[in-house]
């Protein structure tokens, strides 16, 4: 008789693992907040890990209020560029663009992500806006990569954020403000706020079914392999199933993380740069984040920002920190 006790190896959750289509993440939704208007999403560059002592913000934690040794990860967040502000309304088939309007002058790099027209008046695009059908308003920001040395790139990345908090009329009146303006850190998010991140993970190519999905070896006994699953199915139904482990790619998926701490927002990125530079990166030279914990991805990599959708506590105040490392992490 079979084993009727035999629960399957590796997770399900993310099926299929295929790469993803874009090294920019998405996020598909965003809350709704309260206050005055403000932007819910922000993008930066991984830079690297280290670790710092902070006193236990966490009131339940057996730690709590003592100083413990935490894993930090350092973003550079350099300011976004306003390039468009869209408009959408509801319909019975969900949010529907209505509307765009788009600076009337944009950087030469943005060029490289898409065309520009060469003539363009804004106040135009504003007069044939029906004011009264909008029901939420999105900002298309733009990173600047040419300010961070750590990426070799030109090309920036286009994004859409949501305009939160306030009335409609109050939401305009921000995002019309905002166009074709400069957006920094400070902005969108503050020192002991909760944050999502999303990102693609780091790749690690074509791997087996073992390594991809954490099946059992085979028996010594099997003929030729023992790194395989031991079938593919019945013979009926007379097709493969979608549950059944495979060989195939492995990571550069996209992820996101919820209820990330952010503990610290500096602007001298070289107080935070550690002796050599951070691995495969280098030096920050401008606004950095400092977030508890691990965010998906190798250094160098696009990590978007949103205000939290899961966190139902309170914004802690400014966390306490004693000590950030900055030693050398050639060694590491």
């Amino acid at each position: 008789m079979p084993d009727r006790h035999h629960p399957k190896r590796g997770s399900k959750g993310y099926s299929p693992r295929k790469r993803a289509k874009s090294e920019i993440p998405r996020f598909k939704s965003w809350p709704e907040r309260e206050g005055e208007p403000k932007v819910q999403g922000f993008a930066g560059y991984k830079a690297g890990m280290t670790h710092a002592f902070i006193i236990d913000y966490r009131p339940t934690s057996t730690t709590a209020k003592q100083e413990v040794r935490v894993p930090v990860t350092v973003l550079e967040v350099p300011p976004m560029k306003v390039a468009a502000v869209r408009l959408y309304e509801h319909t019975p088939y969900g949010l529907k663009t209505m509307g765009e309007v788009w600076a009337g002058k944009l950087e030469k790099e943005l060029e490289r992500r898409l065309p520009i027209p060469k003539k363009y008046d804004p106040k135009e695009a504003w007069k044939k806006i029906d004011k009264k059908s909008i029901d939420d308003i999105r900002l298309l920001i733009y990173t600047q990569p040419k300010k961070v040395s750590g990426v070799p790139k030109k090309t920036p990345e286009l994004m859409e954020v949501r305009v939160g908090g306030g009335t409609i009329e109050e939401r305009l009146r921000y995002a019309r403000g905002k166009l074709g303006k400069d957006l920094k850190i400070k902005e969108f998010t503050d020192e002991g706020e909760m944050l999502d991140v999303a990102s693609i993970t780091k790749g690690k190519g074509f791997q087996g079914h073992v390594q991809r999905w954490g099946v059992k070896l085979l028996t010594r006994k099997n003929r030729k392999h023992r790194r395989m699953i031991g079938t593919l199915g019945p013979w009926n139904p007379h097709y493969v199933g979608p549950n059944v482990p495979q060989a195939g790619q492995m990571g550069y998926h996209q992820r996101t993380e919820y209820n990330k701490r952010v503990l610290k927002i500096g602007e001298k990125g070289e107080e935070i740069t550690p002796n050599g530079g951070f691995i495969r990166y280098g030096s920050v030279r401008n606004e950095y984040m400092v977030v508890h914990g691990s965010i998906p991805g190798p250094a160098k990599r696009l990590v978007r920002l949103r205000d939290a959708t899961r966190f139902h506590g309170s914004k802690v105040e400014k966390p306490e920190i004693t000590y950030i490392s900055t030693e050398s992490k050639q060694g590491a």
